[in-house]
């Protein structure tokens, strides 16, 4: 069997461990979990076996041996499957079943923590998860910290401390617009028509747009979920999901254009090239990329609402009576909400600093476990002004720690950056300029189909924007875009 046979049978148990995991988080009975928790850790130690096994090296190194450099992709996939490789080989099968079980358990727990508002119930979970990070740094190895080791796994060829300079660079430029936009926001308040807002209606919606702006329904859907999220089951076979506020509509709305800008990245990869690194999103901060651009540069446009708030006025009719001047600058509101993914563009940022700098002192030890919500909200304070009523507001408020996702945080903020360069420069051409301007996207998603998705993992995530806008990744056009938008 050829390495790259082996890969892609490898990325079919893998995608199988998704179904079930996309099951556990929309339609499987509380109850099921501990069986679903034994389910997914034998599934993810058998991939890991076969991941690491000596069959699978002997094959990786046959291919390695007997590639000329002929084929460019051929050199890439086999460069990105021996990264791979050499990174799990350093994790025994059995750290691997541990963390499956474990997080299948925490996501469980962490769902019944934030709805009674009770840190302490997850906190054992978080030790675990922590402890099993702590691990697999250290099997890793890193330059400087733990968090390093982690974060290369979520967006390869960056650093810790390169963060941190970047997060510290945009810190008061962050803090000054967010606190200008709020102010600027209080002295024109726009509350929305009250509701309700149907449900049935807002799907009705919902799915228009999403099939409008790209997503293929054919080879993907839309469910329901306690915390918004995409995945990826199989190259036709994208699910998105969302939650539902009957008060206010535009709540699903962002998150379906949020999950589906990650949903038209992964159906805009190579379908055959499914489970190869040719065939792979390259890195969370580009994912993030794709659902910002989507979500914001698109979403929060008057263009894209010309288009869609009539239609949106005759779903809901106590819209009829609501400008669409005044629509704008109700989703434009900046305010310090405690809530991430309720979150403004002009404010969003600050909460992926405070998540950055409790993750790296939970992972070196220098912030305790039971101190996470007094730390969350002198943090919060800090940054914001005011401090979360409860934990469901506030630590509590974000799955990723209970799906063991440290290091996946600082990835938003890159993806910010990355998606104002992408759309900029995609924006400077006269075409995709014109067809944005009458809420066509079709151009738009072409460009990024042929400078992003098509690459797949082939390219380092910060080569891949500087092919793609002909410069290094900036925060130039990301600080333009909040001030032209907000002040």
């Amino acid at each position: 069997m050829s390495i790259f046979e082996r890969a892609r049978e490898l990325a079919v148990i893998q995608s199988a461990a998704e179904a079930i995991a996309w099951d556990q988080e929309t339609y499987m009975p509380s109850h099921a979990n501990d069986h679903r928790a034994k389910q997914l850790s034998w599934l993810a130690a058998h991939a890991h076996e076969m991941a690491t096994c000596d069959d699978w090296r002997r094959d990786l190194e046959d291919a390695e041996n007997n590639d000329t450099g002929s084929d460019p992709k051929l050199t890439t996939n086999l460069r990105e499957l021996r990264r791979q490789f050499d990174r799990a080989t350093k994790l025994p099968t059995a750290l691997v079943a541990r963390e499956s079980t474990a997080t299948s358990l925490a996501k469980h727990a962490w769902a019944e923590a934030r709805e009674k508002s009770d840190f302490k119930a997850f906190a054992p979970h978080l030790e675990k998860l922590l402890e099993i990070a702590r691990e697999k740094a250290a099997l890793w190895g890193y330059a400087n910290e733990p968090y390093d080791a982690l974060l290369e796994g979520y967006e390869r060829g960056t650093s810790t401390a390169a963060v941190a300079t970047l997060f510290d660079q945009l810190r008061p430029e962050i803090r000054s617009i967010a606190a200008a936009a709020v102010q600027k926001s209080n002295q024109q308040s726009i509350t929305l028509p009250a509701g309700p807002y149907p449900v049935a209606a807002q799907q009705k919606l919902n799915q228009q747009i999403a099939e409008s702006i790209g997503f293929d329904f054919t080879a993907g859907r839309i469910d329901t979920t306690a915390h918004p999220f995409c995945t990826t089951l199989g190259p036709h076979d994208v699910r998105l999901t969302t939650r539902y506020d009957e008060n206010d509509f535009t709540s699903s709305l962002f998150g379906v254009l949020h999950e589906a800008g990650h949903g038209l990245y992964e159906q805009g990869l190579p379908a055959d090239d499914f489970g190869l690194p040719s065939g792979a999103a390259v890195s969370l901060g580009i994912h993030e990329s794709q659902s910002r651009l989507w979500e914001n540069h698109v979403g929060r446009s008057r263009e894209f609402w010309q288009k869609w708030y009539p239609v949106a006025q005759e779903i809901f009719s106590q819209l009829r009576d609501f400008p669409l001047d005044k629509f704008l600058r109700f989703i434009r509101t900046a305010a310090f909400s405690p809530i991430r993914v309720e979150a403004d563009e002009a404010t969003y940022d600050l909460h992926i600093l405070l998540r950055f700098d409790i993750e790296r002192r939970m992972l070196n030890g220098s912030l305790c476990v039971n101190e996470v919500p007094a730390a969350w909200s002198e943090g919060f304070r800090e940054l914001f002004g005011f401090t979360p009523k409860n934990d469901r507001e506030g630590c509590l408020q974000d799955i990723h720690w209970s799906m063991g996702g440290l290091g996946y945080f600082p990835t938003y903020t890159l993806g910010n950056i990355h998606a104002a360069s992408l759309f900029a420069c995609a924006k400077s051409d006269a075409n995709i300029a014109s067809a944005i301007g009458v809420a066509d996207y079709a151009p738009l998603l072409a460009w990024l189909r042929q400078n992003i998705h098509a690459h797949g993992s082939t390219l380092d995530p910060s080569d891949l924007i500087q092919q793609a806008t002909g410069k290094k990744p900036s925060s130039e056009d990301y600080i333009k875009h909040l001030t032209h938008r907000y002040l």
